[in-house]
């Protein structure tokens, strides 16, 4: 867990890089990832020199004999105006070579430019980025995540996280496993991966393994997960993006939690490109999909796969994503996706058609309704979670009124007491297993039958099925409610009459 101090050190980073003239938080976070990736580069080298030394094999991985003056350790004590010049001119074209190799790396790194514009910046960020913890890969994790959050007040051109609460919720639900296949069509900064990640961590450790930190919180080193090792570096993780910078920043992500080859694309996932570009990936590959992705915004229906438009005729992203998961996934294959709730209830030949999709043709389990402000303060849109199945039919649907995620509503989102994530989670669980009763309708968490869906044109909104509390109210009979008001008449002449004699 990143301490105060750590927070302290990010934040100054981050407020000398504004400072300096880097006031995107996008390139900021962009910058400084190009900085920590050269220095666990060379930490990585150090590592594998030893072990080479051991094994009586070259020591040389990252960088060859004549490269040497290319590594952290050499350069990070040069002067600020050599320093500069050797970074832009020497370091930073040597991480564009490192594209060249066939990693999701090389390919996150082979557009990489310095934009540092001045030599006291460079130092003061080299200086503190050598202060910190990057070689302890809990720490480094925590600290790109706090980095990472500094987006979610930045809300730069529409680019935002989901946040971490949620994405762990929608892990804990589909419970993915360490010899399964997961992925996000629509990944951004990778945080459903890294969510999965951690997920295996906390569950694959010893508890004798597990540690605790001193400020309470625990550390777990998914000792358990070895022998997966090289399906989860190489195998398990996978990701697409259309933002040149966000998958960078994904790639980056992934690896600072462990994750040190996952798939991670360029590629507009509902294009035509897709299949033909990553023909496994685009259709009955994935166990698991976690995905957010982008509600608003219309294609050219030339632009989109035939095969989408063929199940749900729509040029609504929103639609067509939902579609694009279903091909996507492996027959039993799982998603947990956030949906405008506009995808629940809207009335267009095209929504009718993906829900009844959804429900004839596939296993819908839940519809979780999430407050308005979940992702202020860009945007107030009401949202849910759809878990779902791929094939078989539905015969309930759990739905789940949310009132309160742990958090205030409007846009400081500040931490608060109420939280219904914890018992959507229990609920749930409860509900897969055929525990408990689900017939309430005034409850949070209540079953309805598909058939009974079907019966509203496929309608997926919670407050469709939702019961509220009826108070019955009783009221007087009508003579005694006349005779009152003829109480009320007799007083109101009688004032009049004293206002007349007062007039005399």
């Amino acid at each position: 867990m990143i301490t105060s101090q750590l927070k302290n050190d990010i934040d100054r980073l981050w407020t000398e890089f504004w400072t300096g003239g880097i006031t995107n938080p996008l390139t900021v976070i962009e910058q400084i990832s190009f900085l920590m990736f050269a220095r666990l580069l060379d930490l990585d080298e150090t590592r594998f020199e030893k072990m080479a030394q051991r094994l009586g094999k070259s020591p040389h991985k990252n960088f060859s004999p004549d490269q040497q003056t290319l590594r952290w350790k050499s350069w990070s004590e040069y002067g600020g105006d050599e320093m500069l010049r050797h970074v832009r001119d020497q370091v930073f074209p040597h991480l564009r070579d490192l594209g060249g190799r066939n990693t999701t790396f090389g390919e996150y790194m082979k557009d990489a430019t310095c934009l540092i514009p001045k030599a006291s910046l460079l130092v003061s960020a080299v200086v503190q980025i050598n202060a910190l913890p990057l070689g302890n890969s809990d720490i480094k994790g925590d600290l790109y995540e706090y980095m990472l959050s500094k987006l979610s007040t930045a809300g730069i051109n529409g680019q935002f996280r989901t946040p971490r609460h949620i994405i762990k919720l929608m892990v804990d639900l589909l419970d993915p496993g360490p010899t399964e296949i997961v992925g996000d069509p629509a990944c951004g900064t990778g945080g459903f991966l890294v969510g999965t990640m951690e997920y295996l961590r906390r569950k694959y450790s010893s508890p004798e393994m597990v540690e605790t930190l001193g400020d309470g919180t625990r550390s777990y080193p998914g000792d358990l997960l070895e022998p997966y090792r090289e399906h989860l570096q190489n195998g398990m993780f996978h990701g697409f993006d259309f933002d040149v910078t966000m998958l960078r920043i994904a790639a980056m992500n992934l690896m600072l939690h462990g994750v040190e080859n996952p798939d991670i694309h360029y590629q507009d996932t509902l294009s035509k490109q897709f299949p033909e570009k990553f023909g496994r990936q685009a259709e009955d590959c994935f166990d698991v999909i976690l995905a957010n992705p982008p509600f608003k915004g219309s294609l050219a229906e030339d632009d989109v796969h035939p095969s989408l438009l063929k199940r749900v005729k729509t040029r609504k992203t929103e639609l067509l994503f939902v579609t694009l998961i279903l091909r996507m996934l492996k027959n039993g294959g799982r998603s947990a996706t956030i949906v405008p709730d506009g995808v629940l209830f809207g009335s267009s030949r095209a929504h009718v058609a993906l829900r009844q999709h959804l429900i004839d043709d596939n296993q819908l389990e839940a519809v979780i309704s999430l407050p308005s402000g979940v992702f202020k303060p860009y945007a107030g849109v009401s949202t849910a979670i759809v878990v779902f199945a791929k094939g078989g039919r539905t015969d309930e649907v759990l739905f789940y009124d949310v009132q309160s995620d742990g958090f205030s509503l409007d846009d400081k989102r500040q931490e608060i007491a109420a939280n219904n994530l914890p018992d959507v989670l229990a609920q749930y669980r409860t509900w897969c297993e055929r525990k408990g009763d689900f017939s309430d309708r005034m409850a949070k968490a209540f079953e309805i039958p598909a058939e009974e869906i079907r019966a509203h044109k496929y309608d997926l909104s919670i407050n469709r099925y939702k019961e509220s509390a009826r108070e019955e109210l009783k009221f007087d009979p009508p003579r005694v409610i006349l005779e009152r008001m003829k109480a009320l008449e007799a007083e109101i002449q009688a004032d009049v009459g004293g206002l007349v004699g007062m007039l005399k």
